[in-house]
């Protein structure tokens, strides 16, 4: 009862913000991302009745604490669906960066629900793992399906749960996403527990569902340059809405404000480049395969370091050889 799986981590497109159900981690509304590789989550599941305990590592360090308890979520639904109790080891490992807003808690979630569901014999499809993945975070969902995808702002697993959005080929072969490395840590949690609290709370979830109607039929007609304004829109909007919770979280640095007028003096010049954030400093930076040698060019020009990534699949199981234990 062992297996491996594979998740590439998101760029929220439209991001949620805030939690109606802080266990079942059901979004205030809809949010849409877009899966980024090779950037990828390898994680091995392995159920085991000689086990006296769940046993958690990430990057060769045990898991305790919260991040136990999300594991744990994940793996407690697993177990009711199957219907066994026996206890389990996760080992999982990130080919990128951690916490500085690069979508790691996307992949190692998703990664974690469909190596799990194959350990324990589940024969589920991605929008129904989605669900499982979303106990541990709500972007894992769309990690699960991968490429352009939507998780349901519902509260049920009926409707809160991700399916790929159908996007034109020029969105999935020709989008190139260079990243714009600001190593700042961050706590996304903190900020969806408060986000209720902030004034701009209630105009922000009016405001998010044009945003939404408007990317969706971007996606679907396949205009590169609407989807990533769009996505450059409502990074400000989510950025709004943080910094004026309670405890005022600005999760930008100087680097990233940086990044942001590189970008706009690009677009000025005719180069299409669009910037986004997540809960976090670093920066993707939207363009296509023409032009994204330039735009790194300019972007690393600010000092940060670079990654090009492109548009990633869904989460997957590997073969038995890439067993992490």
């Amino acid at each position: 009862m062992k297996a491996t799986a594979k998740a590439h981590p998101i760029q929220g497109l439209v991001k949620y913000h805030g939690m109606r159900d802080h266990d079942a981690r059901y979004p205030y509304h809809d949010s849409i991302s877009v899966c980024t590789a090779p950037a990828h989550t390898k994680t091995t599941v392995a159920f085991d009745d000689d086990l006296d305990a769940d046993e958690y590592v990430i990057g060769g360090d045990a898991v305790e604490g919260r991040g136990a308890e999300r594991i744990a979520s994940v793996l407690d639904e697993v177990r009711e669906r199957a219907g066994i109790e026996t206890r389990a080891k996760l080992v999982s490992e990130n080919d990128f960066p951690t916490n500085i807003g690069l979508g790691s808690s996307a992949s190692g979630f998703a990664a974690a629900a469909v190596a799990a569901c194959e350990a324990a014999g589940l024969e589920l499809s991605h929008p129904e793992m989605s669900t499982i993945a979303r106990r541990g975070s709500a972007s894992a969902a769309r990690a699960v399906t991968g490429g352009y995808s939507d998780l349901g702002g519902g509260l049920s697993d009926a409707e809160c749960r991700s399916h790929r959005l159908g996007a034109a080929d020029e969105l999935e072969d020709d989008v190139r996403i260079v990243i714009a490395e600001v190593p700042a840590y961050k706590e996304t949690q903190a900020a969806h527990d408060e986000a209720e609290e902030s004034h701009m709370f209630d105009a922000r979830r009016v405001h998010v569902e044009d945003q939404l109607a408007e990317m969706r039929d971007a996606v679907r007609e396949g205009e590169t340059a609407r989807v990533f304004e769009t996505a450059e829109h409502d990074s400000l909007s989510l950025a709004a809405t943080t910094m004026t919770g309670p405890e005022g979280w600005v999760y930008w640095k100087p680097d990233t404000l940086e990044v942001f007028d590189a970008v706009r003096e690009l677009r000025d010049s005719g180069v299409p480049a669009w910037f986004s954030t997540d809960t976090g400093a670093t920066v993707y930076v939207n363009t296509d395969a023409e032009h994204v040698d330039a735009v790194e060019e300019r972007i690393a020009a600010t000092g940060v370091d670079t990654r090009v990534w492109r548009v990633g699949g869904p989460a997957r199981v590997l073969h038995a050889s890439e067993s992490l234990f």
